[in-house]
């Protein structure tokens, strides 16, 4: 099924009160859009069956992976925070050795980046070079 842009474009900006577009689409979705394919195809031309399942064989493999992504991302974090807890008690000292203190508290960012706030209140960026003891 053939959507033109300019159409689907103009009709969103026309309605003020529509959500933003997704990328993320579900099975739903997904089934309503083949089963809209299959009901304006040309009937004396019809799509073949094996390409419609090959259509939902490969969208079942991308929605895996994206949720084994997801899972992934999950399993990643709640790791990190593991690690940050243990650190927490420990001496930890910048690469120059300017900075000294004991972890009170850890911060980790979505993007993978670790803040340690020692006991006094400064902080140190947890990276390469840093010691801890």
């Amino acid at each position: 099924m053939q959507v033109d842009s300019a159409a689907a474009a103009s009709n969103v900006a026309a309605t003020p009160s529509t959500k933003p577009a997704s990328s993320s689409i579900d099975y739903n979705t997904f089934l309503q859009l083949m089963i809209a394919e299959m009901k304006f195809q040309d009937p004396t031309n019809p799509t073949d069956t094996s390409q419609y399942m090959s259509q939902f064989a490969q969208f079942s493999s991308v929605e895996q992976g994206i949720k084994t992504n997801t899972k992934l991302d999950s399993l990643l974090s709640s790791q990190a925070l593991s690690q940050a807890d243990n650190l927490i008690g420990h001496t930890a000292t910048s690469p120059d050795g300017s900075v000294t203190g004991k972890i009170a508290s850890l911060t980790v960012s979505s993007t993978g980046g670790t803040t340690a706030t020692l006991s006094d209140g400064r902080t140190l960026s947890l990276g390469d070079g840093v010691t801890i003891s």
